[in-house]
Protein backbone atom coordinates (compact mmCIF):
# COMPACT_ATOMS: atom_id res chain seq x y z
CA UNK A 1 0.00 0.00 0.00
CA UNK A 2 1.53 3.39 -1.21
CA UNK A 3 1.95 5.58 1.61
CA UNK A 4 1.59 9.67 1.90
CA UNK A 5 4.53 9.65 4.40
CA UNK A 6 7.48 10.10 1.62
CA UNK A 7 9.83 12.27 3.45
CA UNK A 8 10.53 12.49 7.04
CA UNK A 9 9.76 15.73 9.19
CA UNK A 10 14.36 16.28 9.87
CA UNK A 11 14.80 15.16 6.35
CA UNK A 12 16.16 11.75 7.94
CA UNK A 13 16.28 8.68 5.69
CA UNK A 14 13.37 6.34 6.67
CA UNK A 15 16.08 3.39 8.24
CA UNK A 16 18.25 6.08 9.77
CA UNK A 17 19.03 7.09 13.52
CA UNK A 18 19.19 10.58 15.03
CA UNK A 19 22.59 11.49 16.35
CA UNK A 20 23.66 9.16 18.71
CA UNK A 21 26.51 9.89 21.50
CA UNK A 22 27.39 7.57 24.62
CA UNK A 23 30.00 7.31 27.26
CA UNK A 24 30.60 4.84 30.27
CA UNK A 25 31.65 6.05 33.68
CA UNK A 26 30.44 9.20 33.74
CA UNK A 27 29.20 9.27 37.56
CA UNK A 28 32.39 9.27 40.19
CA UNK A 29 30.44 7.27 42.71
CA UNK A 30 28.67 4.46 41.28
CA UNK A 31 29.48 1.23 40.92
CA UNK A 32 28.62 1.32 36.84
CA UNK A 33 27.48 4.33 34.89
CA UNK A 34 26.54 5.41 31.45
CA UNK A 35 24.90 8.44 29.38
CA UNK A 36 23.62 7.64 26.55
CA UNK A 37 21.80 10.63 24.10
CA UNK A 38 19.82 9.70 20.93
CA UNK A 39 18.71 13.30 19.04
CA UNK A 40 16.90 15.29 22.12
CA UNK A 41 16.49 12.37 24.32
CA UNK A 42 19.02 11.75 27.07
CA UNK A 43 19.22 9.44 29.32
CA UNK A 44 21.94 8.48 32.45
CA UNK A 45 22.14 5.02 33.96
CA UNK A 46 24.28 4.19 37.25
CA UNK A 47 24.40 0.62 38.86
CA UNK A 48 25.01 0.29 42.39
CA UNK A 49 26.24 -3.51 43.32
CA UNK A 50 26.34 -6.60 43.65
CA UNK A 51 25.50 -5.84 47.08
CA UNK A 52 23.66 -7.86 50.16
CA UNK A 53 20.25 -8.10 49.74
CA UNK A 54 17.84 -6.55 52.50
CA UNK A 55 15.26 -7.70 53.94
CA UNK A 56 17.11 -10.87 53.88
CA UNK A 57 13.95 -12.34 53.64
CA UNK A 58 14.08 -11.47 49.57
CA UNK A 59 17.29 -12.90 49.36
CA UNK A 60 17.58 -15.91 46.84
CA UNK A 61 20.54 -18.24 47.71
CA UNK A 62 20.62 -19.26 44.21
CA UNK A 63 20.76 -15.79 42.24
CA UNK A 64 21.08 -12.29 42.45
CA UNK A 65 18.16 -10.17 41.97
CA UNK A 66 18.41 -6.90 39.10
CA UNK A 67 16.29 -3.64 40.10
CA UNK A 68 15.72 -1.19 37.57
CA UNK A 69 14.41 2.05 38.52
CA UNK A 70 13.21 4.68 35.85
CA UNK A 71 12.44 8.43 36.20
CA UNK A 72 12.05 11.28 34.41
CA UNK A 73 13.25 14.46 35.77
CA UNK A 74 10.40 17.32 36.23
CA UNK A 75 12.03 19.41 33.65
CA UNK A 76 12.91 16.70 31.08
CA UNK A 77 10.01 17.33 29.35
CA UNK A 78 8.06 20.24 27.19
CA UNK A 79 4.98 19.57 29.82
CA UNK A 80 6.54 19.51 33.59
CA UNK A 81 5.99 15.91 34.99
CA UNK A 82 5.02 15.06 38.23
CA UNK A 83 7.93 14.15 40.52
CA UNK A 84 8.25 10.84 42.19
CA UNK A 85 6.81 7.34 40.67
CA UNK A 86 3.88 7.07 38.26
CA UNK A 87 2.21 4.00 36.95
CA UNK A 88 4.59 4.92 33.63
CA UNK A 89 7.44 5.16 35.62
CA UNK A 90 6.93 1.63 37.10
CA UNK A 91 5.68 -0.05 33.65
CA UNK A 92 8.88 1.15 32.08
CA UNK A 93 11.25 0.15 35.15
CA UNK A 94 9.77 -2.89 35.07
CA UNK A 95 9.85 -4.02 31.56
CA UNK A 96 13.14 -2.15 31.28
CA UNK A 97 14.11 -5.03 34.03
CA UNK A 98 12.79 -8.05 31.63
CA UNK A 99 14.86 -6.31 28.22
CA UNK A 100 18.21 -6.53 30.31
CA UNK A 101 17.50 -9.73 32.62
CA UNK A 102 18.63 -12.26 29.47
CA UNK A 103 22.24 -11.24 29.30
CA UNK A 104 23.26 -10.83 32.91
CA UNK A 105 24.54 -14.02 34.99
CA UNK A 106 22.79 -13.44 38.26
CA UNK A 107 23.98 -16.72 39.13
CA UNK A 108 27.19 -15.56 39.85
CA UNK A 109 25.62 -13.13 42.98
CA UNK A 110 23.63 -15.25 45.42
CA UNK A 111 21.51 -13.47 48.01
CA UNK A 112 22.64 -9.89 46.01
CA UNK A 113 20.97 -7.20 44.30
CA UNK A 114 22.02 -5.49 41.54
CA UNK A 115 20.79 -1.99 41.45
CA UNK A 116 20.11 0.01 37.99
CA UNK A 117 18.62 3.69 38.49
CA UNK A 118 18.07 5.72 35.31
CA UNK A 119 17.69 9.19 34.81
CA UNK A 120 15.70 10.78 31.51
CA UNK A 121 17.60 14.53 32.13
CA UNK A 122 15.97 15.28 28.09
CA UNK A 123 13.28 13.54 26.03
CA UNK A 124 12.06 13.71 22.83
CA UNK A 125 10.93 10.10 21.90
CA UNK A 126 12.32 6.74 22.48
CA UNK A 127 12.81 7.76 26.00
CA UNK A 128 12.98 3.80 27.17
CA UNK A 129 15.25 2.69 24.52
CA UNK A 130 17.31 5.39 25.29
CA UNK A 131 17.14 4.30 29.07
CA UNK A 132 17.66 0.54 28.36
CA UNK A 133 20.95 1.22 26.32
CA UNK A 134 22.38 4.06 28.94
CA UNK A 135 21.75 0.46 31.74
CA UNK A 136 23.30 -1.50 29.51
CA UNK A 137 26.50 0.13 29.48
CA UNK A 138 26.67 0.89 32.83
CA UNK A 139 26.07 -2.92 33.72
CA UNK A 140 29.49 -3.62 31.66
CA UNK A 141 30.97 -0.86 33.42
CA UNK A 142 29.95 -2.30 36.78
CA UNK A 143 31.87 -5.43 36.13
CA UNK A 144 28.69 -6.95 35.85
CA UNK A 145 29.20 -10.60 34.24
CA UNK A 146 26.81 -10.18 30.81
CA UNK A 147 26.44 -12.42 28.03
CA UNK A 148 25.90 -9.50 25.87
CA UNK A 149 25.16 -6.03 25.47
CA UNK A 150 21.31 -5.21 25.07
CA UNK A 151 20.32 -2.14 22.02
CA UNK A 152 17.17 -0.83 22.14
CA UNK A 153 15.76 1.84 19.32
CA UNK A 154 12.21 1.96 18.78
CA UNK A 155 11.03 1.93 15.11
CA UNK A 156 7.20 2.43 13.62
CA UNK A 157 4.70 2.43 10.75
CA UNK A 158 3.53 5.76 9.52
CA UNK A 159 0.93 5.71 7.04
CA UNK A 160 2.40 2.15 5.88
CA UNK A 161 5.68 3.54 5.72
CA UNK A 162 8.45 1.99 7.99
CA UNK A 163 10.63 4.41 9.67
CA UNK A 164 13.60 4.09 12.49
CA UNK A 165 13.62 6.08 15.41
CA UNK A 166 10.57 8.14 15.71
CA UNK A 167 11.40 11.36 16.69
CA UNK A 168 8.64 12.94 18.88
CA UNK A 169 6.65 15.27 16.02
CA UNK A 170 6.70 12.20 14.21
CA UNK A 171 4.80 10.41 16.90
CA UNK A 172 2.55 12.94 17.01
CA UNK A 173 1.45 13.58 13.31
CA UNK A 174 -2.38 14.07 13.68
CA UNK A 175 -3.06 13.57 10.04
CA UNK A 176 -1.27 10.26 9.36
CA UNK A 177 -2.06 6.93 11.46
CA UNK A 178 1.65 6.25 13.57
CA UNK A 179 2.89 3.42 15.35
CA UNK A 180 5.66 3.89 17.48
CA UNK A 181 7.73 0.21 17.95
CA UNK A 182 9.73 -0.23 20.95
CA UNK A 183 12.38 -2.73 20.68
CA UNK A 184 15.22 -4.32 22.40
CA UNK A 185 17.60 -6.93 21.51
CA UNK A 186 20.91 -9.19 21.90
CA UNK A 187 22.91 -8.40 18.94
CA UNK A 188 24.91 -11.95 18.62
CA UNK A 189 21.24 -13.85 18.96
CA UNK A 190 18.98 -11.28 17.51
CA UNK A 191 16.99 -12.33 20.89
CA UNK A 192 14.23 -10.16 21.29
CA UNK A 193 13.71 -8.62 25.10
CA UNK A 194 11.43 -5.84 24.30
CA UNK A 195 8.79 -5.39 21.53
CA UNK A 196 5.98 -2.74 22.26
CA UNK A 197 3.58 -1.44 20.09
CA UNK A 198 1.22 1.56 20.52
CA UNK A 199 -1.01 2.18 17.59
CA UNK A 200 -1.97 0.08 14.52
CA UNK A 201 0.08 -1.40 12.18
CA UNK A 202 -0.40 -5.07 10.28
CA UNK A 203 1.38 -8.08 11.02
CA UNK A 204 3.50 -7.66 7.60
CA UNK A 205 4.47 -4.39 8.78
CA UNK A 206 5.15 -5.40 12.50
CA UNK A 207 7.40 -8.39 10.91
CA UNK A 208 8.95 -5.98 8.31
CA UNK A 209 9.42 -3.22 10.91
CA UNK A 210 11.42 -5.97 13.30
CA UNK A 211 13.83 -6.97 10.26
CA UNK A 212 14.37 -3.68 9.21
CA UNK A 213 15.65 -2.45 12.65
CA UNK A 214 17.77 -5.30 13.43
CA UNK A 215 20.79 -3.90 11.91
CA UNK A 216 20.60 -0.87 13.16
CA UNK A 217 19.91 -2.56 16.49
CA UNK A 218 23.68 -4.41 16.23
CA UNK A 219 25.19 -0.59 15.00
CA UNK A 220 24.20 0.76 18.49
CA UNK A 221 25.36 -2.18 20.32
CA UNK A 222 28.73 -1.13 18.79
CA UNK A 223 28.24 2.11 19.70
CA UNK A 224 27.49 0.86 23.13
CA UNK A 225 30.76 -1.12 23.11
CA UNK A 226 33.15 2.00 21.69
CA UNK A 227 31.60 3.84 24.93
CA UNK A 228 33.29 1.29 26.94
CA UNK A 229 36.30 0.73 24.86
CA UNK A 230 37.10 4.60 25.24
CA UNK A 231 36.60 4.49 28.87
CA UNK A 232 38.75 2.11 29.63
CA UNK A 233 41.45 2.46 26.37
CA UNK A 234 45.17 2.97 27.42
Amino acid sequence: MESRYNKRLDGRGFEETRPIIARAGVINKADGSAMFRIGRTTAYAAVYGPRELHPKHLQDPKKGVLRCNYNMMPFSAEERVRPGPSRRSREISMVTEKALLPVVNLEDYPNAVVDVFIELIETDAGSRCAGICAASIALADAGIIMKDMVAAVSTGVIDHRIVIDLDGDEEHLADLDVADIPIAMIPSTEEITLLQMDGKASKEELFRAIEMVKPVLKRIAEVQRKALKEKYKG
